[in-house]
């Protein structure tokens, strides 16, 4: 596949897939990027990194982009989705990465536009007579995950604003859109692109994984919380390092919003936060809690939604699975066929002659792991805190919540869930678009990678 994309081989992961990687051929790729830095991307201002990323992202979204083009013709087989799902997840993200949201995440996370050019004060540093500037790494390795791009691109994006020479370590069999966005900065600046290195290597190649990790001053990882503790255990403790492991994510609807004239927009959206990269990222709801005492009902709200998903599928259908994952999601529905068929506090629905799409109502408000590709779990509960009950088995691994509440319980039921460690709180329909700016697991993705420097002024 690699060769049929017909692009330069700037990149490791450009290489056929039969070339030998060795840990000195790793290194001489990271003294290749780290020498580009120096000359390049040090002295570059952050307006013009902006502007080079920015322009890159739009390359993506223009009529007939090569790089889209290609993605959409190669990454469904790579990735497992369809062309429709790929598609409208790339245009969010690349739309995203636009110049003022990217001004916006340096001043969010770092208090000012120009933190990382010059020494700057905010109100409370002037008070004090002193200025500060955030000074990002200058070597730095990620090993990404493969369930979704848009990780290993917003990655990416992060160092490249905070102006370090990057090595990416992509997933196996995964590097597909990262090696293009590489490949779409290159088209708008070869001087900053010649600073990214990216590789993918089979198997667990420690001998590999210690010569990226060797000239790193920061090691991010983010996947399995079993990968990501096989990489930290290499990074020493000299080195900065920052990891993001497994996730779930779910949805509440309060009473307020159960009502005739709301169902149809809240269930569309709700179909739409199940679908999104098929329900495989740490921000894809795994239940909806459905508040009790609205006009509509948990039941009736699973229904509606049992209804959007099979029109979906027709518009955004989801991705062929392997029939490991097929045979789970059937063993799965067996186990609810029966229930359904002894007790009226369980109900299911599910896509005819296909494992497309499934809908379980439970009255039980026990958290339910789902096993994804848009299998979700509808449960009614008597209140937030008896859904908060429900779902204690993983609390503190809660990365977003999605809530339908309207009127002045809203910020009461934001102020419970953040109590209870819930990182990010959206509208239903938006899981699955965070803006760039989002803070990562409740921290600030920029602020994670820099040191800082204060100047005291006499």
């Amino acid at each position: 596949m690699k060769s049929l994309l017909n692009l330069p081989q700037c990149y490791l992961a450009d290489l056929p897939e039969e070339a030998e990687h060795t840990p000195a051929l790793v290194t001489e790729a990271w003294l290749a990027v780290q020498r580009n830095r120096e000359r390049h991307l040090a002295p570059m201002g952050t307006d013009v990194v902006i502007r080079v990323v920015a322009g890159a992202a739009q390359l993506w979204l223009e009529a007939d982009s090569p790089f889209m083009r290609a993605a959409l013709e190669f990454g469904p087989q790579e990735l497992g989705f369809s062309r429709q799902t790929l598609e409208a997840g790339l245009r969010e993200l690349f739309g995203s990465l636009t110049a003022p949201q990217l001004e916006a995440w340096i001043e969010q996370d770092l208090g000012h536009p120009r933190r990382l050019d010059e020494f700057c004060a905010s109100a409370v540093e002037r008070g004090s007579r002193r200025r500060s500037r955030a000074v990002g790494p200058r070597t730095l390795a990620h090993v990404t995950a493969g369930n979704i791009p848009a990780s290993a691109v917003l990655s990416l994006t992060a160092g490249l604003l905070v102006r370090s020479a990057q090595f990416v370590k992509c997933a196996t069999a995964r590097s597909l859109i990262p090696r293009l966005y590489a490949h779409s900065i290159r088209e708008v600046s070869t001087p900053l692109a010649s600073c990214l290195e990216l590789a993918e290597w089979p198997g667990k190649r420690e001998d590999l994984l210690l010569a990226l990790i060797d000239p790193a001053e920061c090691v991010t990882a983010t996947g399995t919380d079993a990968a990501v503790a096989a990489v930290r255990q290499h990074v020493p403790v000299n080195k900065r390092f920052v990891g993001h492991g497994h996730k779930v994510s779910l949805a509440y609807v309060a009473k307020e919003d159960l009502t005739a004239g709301s169902l149809p927009q809240l269930i569309e959206a709700l179909a739409g936060d199940v679908c999104a990269w098929d329900q495989l990222g740490c921000l894809s709801p795994h239940v909806i809690y459905v508040e009790a005492g609205g006009a509509i009902g948990a039941e009736r709200v699973a229904a509606g939604l049992a209804e959007a998903l099979a029109r979906m599928e027709e518009t955004y259908p989801r991705g062929p699975l392997p029939e490991k994952q097929a045979a789970n999601i059937r063993s799965r529905r067996s186990l609810y066929e029966i229930r359904a068929a002894h007790s009226e506090e369980t109900r299911l629905w599910q896509s005819p002659a296909s494992t497309a799409w499934t809908v379980v109502y439970e009255s039980n408000p026990r958290f339910q792991t789902s096993c994804l590709n848009r299998f979700i779990y509808v449960k009614d509960v008597a209140d937030l805190e008896a859904a908060l009950q429900g779902a204690d088995d993983v609390r503190g691994r809660v990365s977003t919540v999605a809530l339908a509440a309207s009127g002045a319980r809203a910020p009461e039921l934001a102020r419970g869930l953040a109590d209870w460690g819930v990182h990010r709180i959206c509208p239903v329909g938006a899981m699955q678009k965070p803006p760039v700016l989002w803070r990562h697991d409740g921290r600030p993705a920029l602020g994670e990678l820099v040191r800082w420097t204060d100047l005291e002024e006499p």
